[in-house]
């Protein structure tokens, strides 16, 4: 968890320089954002940006001053990935398929490279960067004889009942985007948003087979056929794949999934509560 603490001491240092080198504009901003997600992981180590998922949600921001913001988000995003897609062999005789969607939660600070303040004529647009936390819930699915499965339930890496991985996890949220006022309310924004996750089982995939036998008894035998379903590919041998304690997945780095999207947000302007005097 070392990794954690970092970036929590980061983001907080970030915050407090930012705060206290900046000039005042306070104010909400709220707005929803549509666009696209992608997956990274043990079904897309190629980096394959070619099946993108539908994503949008709604956004809360507060502008501290013209340099940060705190922003809040509610989240949709699919995601999906097949082995049957992959430039390696090996991948390909695995076989392997998934798709999720996700419900997100994302909370995350800003920092404005320019002086950015609604409705001015020189300081209305600016690049930023962002960064913070996500919590999220998943449930990967896979096709089998024409029905969508639950993969999660089935422990196709033999986990034991009771101990399957986690529906809800978080990650590391971060990425950088454009800003542009439209008038002093409206605002358009231009958002790349990576989630580097604390689970590796987004896809369902992770470590290796386990023993076919075991998840019979365990489970039943859909929860077999799913755990492996390799195929003869030239250049790698079915013969290979499948058999106890062979390697699966790759547990060694975490799933990824990025959001790209474009968001309308309204300012409701400098908000303050009323200063009273004696």
């Amino acid at each position: 968890m070392n990794i954690v603490k970092t970036y929590t001491w980061a983001v907080l240092a970030f915050t407090i320089l930012c705060t206290t080198t900046a000039h005042a504009q306070k104010g909400w901003e709220a707005g929803g954002w549509i666009g696209s997600s992608f997956y990274l992981g043990d079904l897309n180590t190629d980096y394959d940006f070619s099946n993108p998922g539908l994503a949008g949600g709604l956004i809360a921001r507060y502008n501290f001053n013209k340099r940060l913001c705190f922003k809040a988000s509610a989240n949709f995003a699919q995601v999906s990935a097949s082995d049957a897609d992959s430039p390696n062999a090996f991948e390909r005789a695995r076989n392997l398929s998934f798709e999720s969607n996700i419900i997100d939660g994302t909370f995350q600070f800003e920092f404005n490279f320019l002086p950015y303040k609604h409705g001015d004529p020189d300081e209305f647009f600016t690049p930023y960067l962002f960064a913070g936390f996500n919590v999220f819930h998943f449930n990967p699915m896979t096709e089998y004889q024409g029905e969508m499965v639950e993969l999660r339930p089935l422990g196709t890496e033999g986990q034991f009942k009771g101990e399957e991985y986690y529906s809800v996890s978080g990650g590391l949220a971060y990425g950088f985007g454009f800003k542009v006022d439209l008038s002093y309310e409206w605002s358009l924004n231009l958002e790349l948003n990576a989630r580097t996750l604390f689970t590796d089982y987004l896809d369902d995939v992770s470590t290796v087979y386990a023993d076919k036998d075991d998840i019979l008894q365990l489970r039943n035998e859909l929860a077999v056929a799913l755990s492996d379903r390799s195929i003869e590919v030239e250049g790698a041998p079915n013969s290979q794949i499948g058999r106890e304690g062979t390697q699966r997945g790759n547990s060694n780095n975490n799933d990824t999934f990025i959001t790209l999207g474009i968001g309308l947000l309204y300012y409701f302007g400098d908000v303050r509560c009323p200063e009273y005097s004696r």
